[in-house]
């Protein structure tokens, strides 16, 4: 049974990790982690690839974390999409259909949805998602739900998502390097939206910001539709930058402060609170007071805000209609930074709270799996596992077979995994011993031979 199980596969590229995630739903319709595998992701910059080679790399690692963590070999994943070339319209169709008696299918919404995945883009743009918002039936609008009903002409409207042809390209060719096959593509801040918001969250209107190392995601939901996607091309990785050059210290020292000590709102730290950070090579240790430090974060922070804000009311968030009651969602590794749920409320006047994609997940998921940090990732799981994919199988029966054929009852395994090829000659005395049994027995049966050889020429002769 455990072969025809559906197991679902997420890959997210980060621009600062790559995480594959393996899981399927249990009997509780939650979601249940089988592996993860991490990785650096080197060749991603602010959500795109530049460089094939790393990228590959970087993803074959990960792969082979989960695979190695859970025991199951992938064969193909939902991978996620962001960076700065992502944007997205608002467009509406129609379709004219032959026979009003006749009521809507599943198939006429196709048709439509077909129609829109025709409309021309920009030179070099190619449409990601075409996601259905409301219908209108011969002209009565507000339809959620129209299959089933009657009507000659169907009217939607879309969110269409498009991206950048050569970026989505460069990700498929990275995957299908380390031999996986890709059974998807889904936006990012779509992903993180199913595995941290819930349904009354997107009934009420709620805004989800995903702050990652290259890039902060936006996903604005109303009336449990999405209305409105952008990508900003900053993220955590800007932070540490600025922290780097500020405190005239090396990346990797910017990121540890940042993660340990940062917070996003200065007035939290006293002017005596002073970290020491080791010289290189020999030179004096580096005192760095911790105010500066939440300064420097404070200003970058409250510029990705102000830009993710401008997005929120470019989709008209001041029109009582469309009043995001149920605030922000932060999620994402950025929203681990301390103070920032403060910040954002300050900066926007809106509800705030941290996302976390534990809702979905089961009881006996690990607090690392819980974290914003994989919002992104177990969104990707939970793509795959509603389409019903068959993305790995277990390798048990064939991890099981190959140390039988080697199994001898006399000699512990030990001996067998030390020794494979001595074992059928030595059977229970070490490989020494039965050699030097073996010499006297030869040269005694030889000796007999020729010995009784002589007894019978002797005999003979007498």
């Amino acid at each position: 049974m455990d072969n025809r199980e559906s197991i679902a596969v997420g890959l997210d590229i980060g621009t600062t990790k790559i995480v594959a995630m393996i899981g399927k739903k249990n009997e509780y319709g939650k979601l249940e982690i089988l592996g993860i595998g991490k990785a650096k992701s080197l060749g991603v910059a602010r959500g795109v690839v530049n460089n094939i080679t790393q990228t590959t790399q970087s993803i074959q690692q990960a792969v082979n974390d989960a695979e190695e963590n859970s025991g199951y070999k992938i064969n193909d994943v939902v991978v996620g999409i962001a960076g700065q070339h992502i944007r997205s319209i608002q467009h509406t169709d129609y379709i004219s259909r032959g026979n009003s008696d006749e009521v809507i299918t599943q198939q006429d919404i196709q048709t439509l949805i077909d129609q829109v995945n025709k409309l021309a883009m920009l030179p070099g743009e190619e449409i990601i998602h075409v996601l259905p918002q409301e219908y209108k039936i011969d002209g009565q609008a507000e339809i959620k739900e129209p299959i089933g009903m009657y009507g000659s002409r169907l009217e939607a409207t879309f969110h269409v998502v498009v991206g950048q042809a050569s970026s989505i390209r460069n990700i498929v060719r990275c995957v299908q390097s380390t031999g996986i096959e890709l059974s998807g593509i889904t936006l990012e801040p779509l992903a993180s939206a199913d595995a941290v918001l819930s349904q009354e969250e997107k009934e009420a209107g709620v805004a989800l910001i995903d702050i990652g190392g290259g890039t902060t995601d936006l996903a604005i939901f109303k009336d449990g539709i999405i209305r409105h996607t952008a990508v900003v091309p900053f993220g955590g990785n800007v932070i540490t930058d600025d922290i780097k050059e500020g405190c005239s210290i090396i990346e990797k020292q910017a990121e540890l402060l940042k993660v340990k000590f940062g917070s996003a709102w200065p007035g939290e730290n006293r002017d005596n609170e002073i970290v020491s950070i080791p010289g290189l090579r020999g030179r004096e240790p580096k005192e760095i007071s911790l105010k500066n430090l939440s300064k420097i974060i404070h200003a970058r922070v409250v510029e990705i805000i102000e830009q993710v804000f401008a997005e929120i009311k470019a989709y008209g968030h001041d029109d009582p209609r469309k009043k995001l009651i149920a605030g922000i969602v932060l999620t994402g590794g950025g929203s681990q930074l301390q103070h920032i749920k403060q910040l954002v409320e300050y900066i926007t006047g809106m509800d705030t709270r941290i996302g976390y994609p534990n809702e979905h997940l089961a009881g006996n998921s690990g607090d690392e799996i819980s974290s914003p940090l994989f919002a992104t990732a177990v969104g990707l799981v939970m793509n795959s596992v509603a389409n019903n994919t068959q993305s790995a199988y277990k390798l048990q029966a064939s991890i099981v077979e190959t140390p039988q054929p080697t199994i001898t009852r006399e000699v512990p395994s030990l001996e067998i995994q030390d020794e494979p090829e001595v074992i059928n000659e030595a059977h229970e005395e070490t490989p020494l011993v039965k050699p030097v049994k073996k010499g006297p027995e030869i040269n005694e049966s030889f000796m007999d031979k020729i010995l009784g050889r002589v007894k019978d020429f002797l005999d003979n002769a007498e």
